[in-house]
């Protein structure tokens, strides 16, 4: 697990949208975990599923040949999710700034000027700032030097 981290707005489904060609090309079968802080609509409204849900259904799900989507009223935890990708070589976290996942946390001009992450829980910031912090790499807002330093990651867990 890889948390791509950062304040609202900072880039984070940007980036992870970015770093997925790489890491796909790399071999790597990814999933991802993304925490909204607020409720979401989980269907959009006047879809099948949508209306079952606005119309009380506790759960739904909805699949094709290739895909499926599931569809809960539950409380659950990101391990929870986690788990459902047992044989995903990498599951990206968005969002999690104040976990201890190992983390890449995005500080963009005109959204934050500082770091909000554990230092101890950074591989790298990614930065469009004249910004460091004290033993952790500073990369730009771009998707291959990103996924390079996740793929390094792994590669030390020995994952890889």
């Amino acid at each position: 697990m890889v948390a791509v981290s950062g304040v609202k707005n900072s880039g984070k489904t940007t980036l992870i949208a970015a770093m997925l060609p790489h890491l796909t090309a790399a071999g790597l079968k990814v999933a991802t975990v993304k925490h909204d802080g607020h409720s979401f609509q989980a269907d959009p409204e006047g879809t099948d599923t949508g209306i079952h849900m606005e119309a009380g259904a506790w759960g739904t799900a909805i699949f094709d040949g290739e895909k499926y989507k599931v569809v809960r009223r539950d409380a659950v935890e990101e391990r929870e999710l986690i788990a459902r990708f047992p044989d995903a070589d990498l599951v990206l976290l968005e969002g999690f700034k104040h976990s201890t996942w190992p983390k890449l946390e995005l500080v963009r001009a005109g959204n934050s000027t500082q770091s909000v992450c554990d230092p101890a829980t950074l591989l790298a910031l990614v930065t469009d700032q004249d910004l460091t912090v004290e033993g952790v790499p500073s990369i730009p807002f771009d998707g291959q030097a990103a996924a390079q330093v996740v793929l390094d990651y792994l590669k030390g867990e020995g994952r890889l």
